[in-house]
């Protein structure tokens, strides 16, 4: 299967029409082997650069959201405002650099393990992950 069929699958999986600006978000998104960690505005401009064509924010923000929803990205909520997507979805813990604004990756493996002692009646935790903030040393 090429990529532009990967990108048209992944897109109607999504319950998405595979327009042009569509398939031009999945190939900036998932042509990598890199994963990588983007706001809705930072990717907006990513496919500016790459892909030479203009895409709305809204466009954008819509077929993020449908691969988040489908599992094709993590979103990582920084506070109730700011938000960042990961390309990498297996499990794994972040750093979120204030200072860069800028997150990096923790593997699982290098957490230790984490002890939860509240429990609320009927629920169980289904993932844990970390988001530790840093700053400079000031």
């Amino acid at each position: 299967m090429t990529n532009s069929e990967q990108y048209t699958k992944r897109l109607r999986d999504s319950g998405l029409r595979p327009t042009k600006q569509r398939v031009k978000i999945c190939e900036v998104l998932f042509a990598s082997n890199e994963t990588f960690h983007f706001t809705i505005k930072d990717l907006a401009k990513m496919i500016g650069n790459k892909a030479n064509i203009k895409v709305s924010l809204a466009t954008v923000y819509n077929t993020v959201t449908a691969f988040k929803k489908k599992g094709y990205l993590k979103e990582i909520s920084i506070n109730s405002s700011q938000s960042y997507f990961d390309t990498n979805i297996k499990h794994h813990h972040h750093f979120f650099d204030e200072d860069e604004k800028k997150l990096i990756d923790i593997e699982d493996n290098e957490v230790g393990p984490i002890q939860i002692k509240k429990t609320i009646p009927g629920k169980k935790i289904k993932s844990i992950e970390i988001l530790a903030k840093i700053d400079s040393n000031k």
